[in-house]
């Protein structure tokens, strides 16, 4: 039974999906939104939402615990100069997960993954919609 099992495992040791989730964060935090499965969405999610809310104590150790998990000095410092002061208002909630349909090679399904309050975030999903 699954009971209180809420990590996805995304077939991968432990060592490796924190590895995983750790860049794929980091390239989130550098380019703002990236495409991937949903799976792997779904699980960066979590993760993402976790470093803005440790990130907004703006503290040495908030720092240093994001250097820690992260492991790229320039993403924590975006992190806490560029996409912090965008999501201060915000209680919760700073990433979307889009669906965008199946991939043609192996029918994965691909999703992308962007924060709300990013200027260039907003523009792609208004275009998104219209078209």
């Amino acid at each position: 039974m699954r009971h209180r099992q809420k990590t996805a495992k995304l077939q991968r040791t432990a060592s490796h999906r924190r590895a995983l989730l750790a860049n794929m964060a980091c390239s989130l935090i550098e380019y703002g939104s990236i495409r991937t499965t949903l799976a792997k969405a779904k699980a960066l999610k979590p993760v993402a939402e976790k470093l803005v809310t440790l990130a907004r104590k703006d503290s040495l150790h908030a720092r240093r615990t994001a250097v820690a998990f992260l492991r790229q000095k320039d993403s924590v410092k975006r992190l806490f100069e560029n996409v912090v002061p965008l999501a201060a208002g915000r209680q919760g909630g700073y990433t979307r997960i889009v669906k965008l349909g199946f991939r043609r090679s192996d029918a994965a399904p691909m999703a992308i993954i962007s924060w709300v309050d990013l200027p260039g975030a907003q523009v792609q999903e208004e275009t998104g919609q219209a078209a």
